[in-house]
C-alpha cells in the first residue's frame, strides 16, 4: 500500500513538472494512458481527478512565471502594448474566456501555448482554472479508460506506438512555437478593430 502511494505521489509530481515546462514537455494524456494501458486495475477517476488538478497547478505556474518573466521582462514595450489590446478584450468577455479553457481542454492539443499566451496579459488565473480542471479531468478519464480497454484486448507493438507518439510531440511543439512568436508579432488591434492582417516588427 505504502508503495502505491510512492508511486502515485511521484506520478503526480511528473504530472505537475510536465505542465510547467514551456516546450518539448510530452503530453500528459499520453503518459495517462500509458499508466492505464500498463496498470488496468487503477482507478481512472481517483488518477484523473489527481491529474486534473496537477495539470491545473503546473499550467497556472507556467502561465505565472510568463508573466513575470517573459511579459515584465523580456517583451519590450512596444510588445507589452499589443498584449494589453488582448487583455482588454478579455477583461470583459469572462464567459468567452471560461468557454475556450473548456473546450480546449476536452482536446489533445497541447496547452502550454495557451497559458503562456494568457500568462502574458496578467489577467487573473482562477477565472481560467475551473473550465481547465474540469476539461481536463474529463479528457484524462477518457483516454485513462481508453488505455486500461487497450490494455485488456490488444498486444500493442511498443515501437509503433513509440514512433507515433513521438511523431505527434515534435509536431505539436513546433507548432507551439510558431504560434508564441506569432503571438507577440501580430497587430491585434488592427486584426480585431479593421480585420486586417499586419506583422508588426
Amino acid at each position: 500500500m505504502a508503495e502505491q502511494l510512492l508511486a502515485f505521489a511521484v506520478l503526480i509530481a511528473l504530472i505537475f513538472a510536465l505542465n510547467l515546462i514551456p516546450v518539448f514537455a510530452p503530453p500528459t494524456w499520453m503518459a495517462l494512458a500509458f499508466v492505464g494501458f500498463q496498470f488496468p486495475e487503477t482507478n481512472p477517476w481517483a488518477l484523473a481527478l489527481a491529474g486534473a488538478g496537477a495539470a491545473t497547478l503546473g499550467r497556472l505556474t507556467l502561465a505565472l512565471l510568463a508573466h513575470r518573466i517573459v511579459g515584465k521582462k523580456l517583451l519590450n514595450k512596444a510588445q507589452r502594448a499589443n498584449v494589453d489590446v488582448i487583455k482588454r478584450r478579455l477583461e470583459k468577455r469572462t464567459t468567452l474566456t471560461f468557454g475556450i479553457f473548456l473546450s480546449y481542454a476536452f482536446s489533445p492539443l497541447p496547452s502550454n501555448f495557451l497559458f503562456i499566451a494568457y500568462g502574458l496579459t496578467g489577467l487573473p488565473l482562477l477565472r481560467v482554472a475551473l473550465p481547465f480542471f474540469l476539461g481536463r479531468f474529463v479528457s484524462y478519464a477518457f483516454f485513462i479508460t481508453g488505455g486500461q480497454s487497450a490494455g485488456r484486448r490488444f498486444q500493442i507493438d511498443s515501437l509503433e506506438s513509440t514512433l507515433y507518439a513521438s511523431g505527434y510531440f515534435i509536431v505539436t511543439q513546433l507548432v507551439v512555437m510558431a504560434a508564441l512568436y506569432a503571438f507577440t508579432r501580430i497587430d491585434w488591434e488592427v486584426l480585431l478593430d479593421d480585420h486586417r492582417f499586419v506583422w508588426r516588427r
